[in-house]
């Protein structure tokens, strides 16, 4: 079981208020993803979680227990840091079993937990060699495994594959994805990048200044966002946000379109500018229209196909049906 419930959390450094009071409820498997900009609140809301900070005030609950003064070590949580903190004079069988060790579990046991999580990380070939022979991507795992084999209530992952190149984060992303789905455990995960949310996520937890933006599933907060906060920050390319007479005439302050919702052409269309840069992901193409008198630049999204230059000039046609209406509050109207 892993259900986490904060109720009324907060907390201060000195007099400085990072954390304001703050509810929120992980449920028993859910895979939960704290995402907002550097600065957020989300690294610290995950320490406060495993116990790693104090609360200032209010109560953090662990399977209906209340865990605030309980220490880490007790809590039943598992975390993995960006850093893989292994020791590199052990052998990745003795990393992974350290935890056992220390909690002096027997060989047989240890020697259990720590072949089924070898399996389940398709670590078992590289149970005998050192950290140093391993690959970043295989090091995670490794660190991976050492939280796997204390069967922990629910895993906290703290910007785990930030320190991965990029073809690294997407292999590793879709592994925790799938170790998710194997172990139907719950699991926070932290970072700062959207698409790893959007992609991982059951429950996205928006964070700006330690204040929760949004909560809700990666297609919820993409088709509703509650503010422009969110509209802005969920989605990549982000959304295009447009304010001025083009607003009013939606009896909003700020209207908002994402880019695969404009059609783009040389030929007609409601708004005109010219084609900036272009963008050419082989199925895509993003396009960076200048000059429309609405924005300094609305981006299209376009199939990979569309032929248009830099320099043209093209028109734009945003779906009605799926334009995003703000208030001068940058609330969501209805």
């Amino acid at each position: 079981m892993g259900r986490i419930t904060l109720s009324n959390v907060t907390k201060s450094f000195g007099d400085v208020e990072v954390i304001p009071p703050l509810d929120l409820t992980i449920e028993d498997g859910e895979f939960a993803v704290f995402v907002g900009p550097s600065g957020c609140g989300k690294s610290t809301l995950l320490r406060l979680i495993a116990g790693l900070e104090d609360v200032s005030s209010g109560e953090i609950q662990i399977d209906g227990q209340d865990a605030t003064d309980v220490p880490p070590a007790k809590r039943g949580l598992a975390m993995v840091f960006q850093s893989y903190a292994l020791y590199p004079h052990m052998t990745v069988r003795k990393n992974i079993a350290f935890p056992l060790r220390m909690a002096k579990l027997d060989k047989a046991e240890q020697d259990r937990r720590v072949n089924q999580a070898a399996e389940v990380l398709n670590l078992t070939d590289y149970l005998e060699r050192r950290p140093g022979q391993l690959s970043g991507g295989q090091r995670q795992r490794v660190a991976i495994g050492r939280a796997i084999v204390r069967e922990p209530a629910a895993f906290l992952f703290d910007e785990p594959l930030s320190n991965l190149d990029a073809a690294l984060r997407v292999g590793m992303r879709l592994e925790i994805s799938e170790l998710h789905k194997r172990l139907n455990t719950t699991m926070i995960y932290v970072t700062h990048d959207q698409v790893e949310a959007m992609t991982m996520a059951d429950k996205i937890v928006v964070l700006r200044a330690g204040h929760i933006e949004q909560v809700g599933s990666p297609l919820e907060l993409y088709r509703a966002p509650r503010n422009l906060f969110v509209a802005g920050f969920i989605g990549s390319p982000k959304m295009n946000l447009i304010d001025g007479p083009e607003a009013k005439k939606h009896d909003a302050h700020t209207i908002g379109i994402r880019p695969e919702h404009i059609a783009i052409s040389a030929e007609k269309g409601d708004w005109s500018g010219v084609v900036g840069v272009s963008e050419h992901l082989g199925s895509d193409t993003f396009f960076h229209v200048h000059k429309t008198g609405l924005a300094d630049t609305i981006t299209v999204r376009a199939d990979g196909e569309v032929s248009l230059r830099h320099g043209d000039k093209v028109y734009l046609s945003p779906r009605l049906d799926m334009i995003h209406r703000f208030g001068a509050d940058g609330l969501r109207l209805s």
